[in-house]
């Protein structure tokens, strides 16, 4: 009786590298290879995946869609943590990893797989927020990197294994860039880009406009927010992926959301990218501009600092740790007030605060007026004591160095 066979579940995108993984797998393993697409909003790419995946020899193939679960319990989280990675970053591959993982391991669970496979690099960021993942959720399970074991080094080389085994690819040896899209953003890695005395290249937007060809005359978008969840665009009520789908559309046409980073990579390199977010950079920039005036200060303050820390765990693939979730925590409780109207302006590739309004806004006209004052609000001559206190320090180190210096004088002439 022959023996049954190990299964892998593998994530699978139908890109270069998962497509030469299958058969790889196969060739190198022994292993029933059950393909897994998670659908976090990669487009009409995944129309044909399931087919793609039994033709070069997975055995079974799912292709899960978890948009809606990817935009409510992992973008709107990281966007109300206002978490943004080396201040450019807006975290889109980086929030998808631990969601893509958690559904593996589902599947793999389901199936009885012991073991998951991955088509990241060795030298990338993906590799550990996948396994991150896994290490939580199951620590039983193993992991297979091909990239950490095979002989190909390129990308190059890639496309000749899966030429030589009828794989068709959706890149050229011409123009072979990374990509990885989903609802939130759409990254472009590699091939020119890796030179940073090149300019990139207009030509590789899918998502947006570039600047100077988008429309001369700005657009206004309103988000009306409850709690830091965004509710309303343009005062019609959304559910959150709808929105954001919606923003995609406006912000791509008026150039907003294009980022070009050299950013350090968790395993210590630095790599260059350029990332199209037109929705989310509307979507953050709004959520940011409510803040400014429903959150007091200190807290505020607080949350600046938090954020920073918030991207980091976010990037470096520690989602599901105690402090991210403790993070959630604080950053829940800071949104209580975070509910208003929002008004942007989108001009070719500007994106800038027309107007906001709150009923828990902090800001007071009267306290901060230019015009006529009214005493009993606030008297300008309290500010005196106040000027004398905070400058205590000070005028207390100015004192003694003045008279240490006269001292210092005093010996040299004594």
């Amino acid at each position: 009786m022959d023996s049954i066979k190990k299964k892998v579940v593998l994530a699978y995108s139908g890109g270069l590298d998962t497509s030469i993984i299958i058969p790889w797998l196969k060739e190198t393993y022994d292993m029933d290879v059950i393909a897994c697409c998670v659908d976090v909003g990669q487009g009409d790419e995944l129309e044909p995946i399931k087919h793609k995946a039994l033709s070069t020899g997975a055995s079974k193939a799912y292709v899960i869609d978890a948009k809606k679960e990817f935009v409510e319990e992992y973008i709107i989280p990281t966007m109300k943590s206002g978490a943004i990675y080396e201040g450019k970053y807006l975290l889109g591959t980086a929030m998808a990893r631990p969601l893509i993982a958690k559904k593996l391991v589902e599947v793999a669970e389901k199936e009885g797989a012991k073991y998951i496979a991955h088509g990241c690099t060795g030298k990338g960021n993906d590799q550990v927020r996948f396994e991150l993942t896994i290490k939580a959720l199951n620590p039983a399970i193993k992991v297979i990197a091909p990239w950490r074991e095979w002989d190909i080094k390129s990308r190059e080389e890639a496309v000749d294994y899966a030429m030589k085994r009828g794989i068709p690819v959706p890149v050229s040896k011409e123009r072979p860039y990374s990509r990885d899209r989903n609802l939130w953003h759409l990254s472009h890695e590699g091939a020119d880009l890796e030179n940073t005395l090149n300019p990139h290249p207009t030509d590789i937007y899918m998502l947006t406009t570039a600047p100077e060809n988008a429309p001369d005359k700005p657009e206004y978008v309103s988000i009306d927010f409850m709690k830091g969840l965004p509710i309303k665009l343009n005062g019609a009520p959304c559910d959150p992926m709808t929105l954001l789908e919606k923003l995609n559309e406006i912000g791509g046409r008026n150039g907003i959301g294009l980022v070009d980073i050299v950013e350090n990579r968790l395993v210590g390199m630095k790599s260059r990218g350029v990332y199209e977010t037109p929705g989310g950079t509307i979507l953050y920039s709004a959520h940011k501009e409510l803040e400014y005036i429903t959150l007091d200060k200190q807290t505020m303050r607080f949350k600046q600092m938090a954020s920073e820390k918030y991207a980091e765990l976010v990037y470096e693939g520690q989602w599901y740790t105690p402090l991210k979730e403790a993070l959630d925590a604080f950053v829940e409780s800071t949104q209580k007030n975070v509910t208003g109207i929002v008004s942007m302006k989108l001009y070719k590739g500007s994106c800038t605060i027309s107007g906001m309004d709150s009923i828990y806004s902090l800001y007071n006209k009267d306290f901060a007026t230019f015009g006529e004052n009214v005493d009993n609000i606030y008297n300008q001559k309290d500010a005196e004591g106040f000027i004398n206190l905070f400058g205590l320090p000070i005028e207390v180190m100015a004192l003694m160095k003045r008279k240490l210096t006269k001292k210092q004088g005093e010996r040299k002439t004594g």
